[in-house]
């Protein structure tokens, strides 16, 4: 069979390899100009600087770790990130550390009494926002220092506006431990992740084309192709004839410093509602083995998205999971496209989950 699958990130690469393994021939396009999607990396001066922000590989899902496994090594980066709220710095994810340089106590028994007494000003109170979820969770500190200001620029709205359950859960270590994921797996491809997925795509029977846009000849690649594997926005794909659903954007603003090091931890997170970025990343640090007298950083500012930006990650309250829905009605319909990836399934995935619902399609689709 004949297969185009639509956007060279990391759903198509693993679908388009899976397909050209069982015997299959597959095009693979993509309206950017260069391929793996968000996760792009490019070398500058040694560093493998990630264009779309910080990707951090991270997984308890064996079946996906040997599979990324077999297209690179990775190394034992360690994700360890640092708040900084106001020129203050704290420890992420919630642990002793945290609540060390909050209060300056020393004990979980400490800790869990100060949480504790602050999570009593919701008691008896069903959450009806996202504030009151948090405070519910982890008291009014963490909330005020550590989640308000960062979640109101990641969503371009107030935390009293936006629904509870986006938080459903919030860690908290009673003990001293910066491994922001509780996965078994997790590291940084050594090649970076441009040619982890260069990797994927070099078979005899795929072939790449890049800045192809799907829509500019829609109607010719269904005609040629058996079928069409759609890592777009699924919205678009129906013209939005239900409605737009809604996604966040984000704006990069990424430089190179003619020093070792910037901020001595590869992710920064700005807590306050002040600065307008959410974090800076210092690229080199994702690679202990970097070997360079220079550093490159980038700022990450979250922004509302409107048609011909790039939309990073979907909306998922109640009303846009609802037209969803209704869209996915109409791709059950499809009998010759797959809808795949963040887009096209309209969920917040991290890598991991992108790769094993990859997995799972391809199976479905070609045994």
């Amino acid at each position: 069979m004949k297969y185009l699958v639509v956007g060279a990130g990391l759903f198509g690469a693993a679908f388009a390899r899976e397909a050209a393994e069982h015997g299959h021939q597959v095009k693979v396009i993509d309206r950017r100009n260069h391929i793996a999607g968000n996760i792009y990396t490019e070398k500058v001066d040694g560093i493998d600087v990630h264009k779309y922000g910080a990707h951090i590989f991270h997984t308890s899902n064996k079946k996906v770790w040997n599979y990324v496994n077999r297209f690179a090594e990775f190394n034992r980066y360690t994700n360890s990130p640092i708040a900084n709220y106001n020129g203050e710095l704290y420890h992420l994810p919630f642990n002793m550390n945290t609540f060390h340089e909050l209060w300056g106590i020393k004990t979980p028994a400490e800790a869990q009494e100060i949480i504790n007494k602050q999570k009593g000003e919701m008691a008896g109170k069903e959450p009806q926002n996202l504030e009151e979820q948090a405070i519910s969770l982890v008291g009014r500190d963490i909330y005020e220092k550590l989640i308000k200001g960062y979640t109101e620029k990641q969503w371009g709205r107030k935390t009293t506006e936006l629904p509870a359950f986006i938080i459903k859960r919030l860690p908290v270590r009673f003990y001293y431990d910066n491994n922001y994921f509780n996965d078994d797996f997790q590291g940084i491809p050594k090649i970076g992740y441009t040619q982890m997925v260069a990797n994927m795509l070099d078979h005899e029977n795929i072939s790449v084309e890049l800045e192809k846009d799907y829509f500019d000849n829609q109607a010719q690649y269904e005609a040629d192709y058996d079928k069409i594997v759609y890592t777009g926005m699924i919205d678009k794909y129906f013209n939005y004839q239900l409605g737009e659903l809604e996604y966040r954007s984000l704006r990069f603003e990424t430089e190179e410093l003619d020093q070792e090091y910037y901020q001595g931890n590869s992710v920064v997170n700005y807590t306050d509602s002040k600065t307008p970025f959410t974090r800076i990343i210092e690229h080199k640090l994702f690679n202990p083995a970097a070997t360079s007298d220079k550093t490159v950083i980038t700022r990450e500012y979250p922004a509302d998205y409107h048609k011909g930006m790039e939309p990073y990650y979907p909306v998922n309250d109640a009303k846009n999971n609802e037209l969803y829905a209704k869209y996915q009605e109409l791709a059950a319909k499809q009998d010759k496209v797959i809808f795949g990836g963040r887009l096209g399934q309209y969920k917040y995935y991290n890598m991991d989950q992108v790769l094993a619902a990859a997995l799972e399609a391809a199976d479905k689709e070609l045994n």
